[in-house]
Parts: C-alpha cells; sequence; structure tokens
C-alpha cells in the first residue's frame, strides 16, 4: 500500500500571538515551529500503523519553504520513508490544495491522510478539496480507519452516535482525534532521517482565491464577577442583560 500524509508548520500551541506589517502578517520572530497537532498525532500515526501492518511506502508531503523541513525530517525520523516539498508559500487552502493535487495524481497513492484542520487557521477544508481537485472519495473527521482488500472502513462521530462508513481506494481521509495515539521518535529515527530523500517541487500556477485584510487578537477578558449563592436573581439578571446567554 502506498500512502501520502500531508502535513503543516504551525506554531507552537504555547507561542506569543502577534501580528506584523499593519496587522496583515503574522508575526514569527522568537516562533517554534511544529507539526500541526492532527496531521502529526493522528494522520501521520495512523499510517505509521497502516504501513507496520501491511507494508508497503509511506510518503510525506508539505507545501512551504525551506524554513519547513524541520518539521518534515521530524515525520520522517517517526517513520516516513521518503518527503516531498512543494517550494510555495503557504498561503490560501485553494491554492496549496492545486499544489498537492498533481502530486497525488502522478504518486498513485492507495490513501491520502491529513489532519482535520491546522490549530493556526482551523479551516478545516483542505481534505475536501484535494479530494475534489484529484477526483476521489473523500470521508472526513474520520476518529477510526481500516483497512483490507482495498476497502477502508472509518468511524465518524455524529451528533449523539456514531457513524460507519466503507470506500473503496484510493480515497481521501481526514482525520481527528480517537484515531491513533501520539508517537516520539527514537534516536535511531532521527539519525535515519537525515538521509531520507527530500524531494523539493516548484509550485504549480494556481489562483489564490482569498486574502488577509488584517488579524485581530481577541477581546480581552473582563473582570469576574462573584454572586452571593443566595441572590439567584441577580445572577439570571446578569446573564441574561450583560453575558446575554439566556
Amino acid at each position: 500500500m502506498k500512502l501520502l500524509v500531508c502535513i503543516s508548520k504551525t506554531p507552537d500551541t504555547t507561542a506569543r500571538i502577534a501580528f506584523t506589517d499593519n496587522d496583515t502578517r503574522f508575526d514569527e520572530s522568537g516562533i517554534q515551529f511544529i507539526i500541526n497537532p492532527y496531521d502529526e498525532w493522528y494522520a501521520l500515526v495512523r499510517a505509521l500503523e497502516l504501513k507496520e501492518q501491511s507494508g508497503g511506502e509511506l510518503h510525506i508531503l508539505t507545501v512551504g519553504g525551506a524554513d519547513t523541513e524541520p518539521i518534515i525530517r521530524k515525520a520522517l525520523a517517526l517513520g516516513g520513508d521518503e518527503a516531498i516539498r512543494i517550494n510555495a508559500e503557504s498561503t490560501d487552502g485553494f491554492f496549496i490544495a492545486s499544489q498537492i493535487a498533481p502530486v497525488i495524481r502522478e504518486g498513485g497513492y492507495d490513501l491520502v491522510l491529513t489532519g482535520k484542520e491546522t490549530i493556526d487557521y482551523n479551516g478545516s477544508a483542505l481534505g475536501g478539496m484535494i479530494a475534489a481537485l484529484s477526483d476521489l472519495p473523500y470521508i472526513s473527521l474520520a476518529t477510526s480507519l481500516d483497512v483490507s482488500e482495498g476497502t477502508a472502513t472509518l468511524r465518524r462521530e455524529t451528533e449523539g452516535g456514531e457513524e460507519v462508513c466503507t470506500v473503496s481506494l484510493p480515497a481521501v481521509v481526514s482525520c481527528m482525534k480517537g484515531m491513533a495515539e501520539q508517537r516520539i521518535p527514537n534516536m535511531r529515527g532521527i539519525m535515519a532521517a537525515r538521509s531520507k530523500p527530500l524531494k523539493v517541487l516548484e509550485p504549480v500556477a494556481a489562483d489564490t482565491l482569498t486574502t488577509v485584510v488584517c488579524y485581530e487578537q481577541p477581546a480581552p477578558k473582563g473582570a469576574v464577577k462573584m454572586i452571593d449563592p443566595g441572590n439567584e436573581e441577580e445572577l439570571v439578571r446578569l446573564l441574561h442583560e450583560e453575558a446575554k446567554v439566556i
């Protein structure tokens, strides 16, 4: 089986968020970048498990500049066989999907996995666009995935229950919590990752359909109001008139 996992570079969850260029760009100075957790913990680790069970090849793909190579090497250290970097700035989702789709079509992959979303933009749209541009079936927000004889069986959470889906491969799947457990690369994997192949491709012509007008920080949290346990009427009034939640 030939597997492809799409990964993205995102700021560490503890990073200080600030903007520059008149609030039109994220300020990357002093920021520690990581593999997007949904891509790493769920999509990549489940792909590794499938490779260990059935054999085959596992390729890593990202769209970005040379500064993404540390996260690519980490993915290779976890167990990827080779990596592809498309040498383009990561802009909007359609542009990124347009870069990934030709690699999928030419690579002959049986299964393409992504995280459900990135933790910086939370778009949750890339998997669907990749599938549409590659003319492949798409299952989103999967919490489990098993493959047997060319068919994938997946589970998805629904409101009040669970949905079981089957799809013939090849297919694209976005993964969320429950799919796998986080792994940490060992020293042998880290050393081996240094010599694994990393192919750099130039981007294909594609439109960028969205632009950033500006970023804004969330409004600062207000002071906490303490209500006496016996003053239920005041609590209800505040929830109704100030918080506007009832």
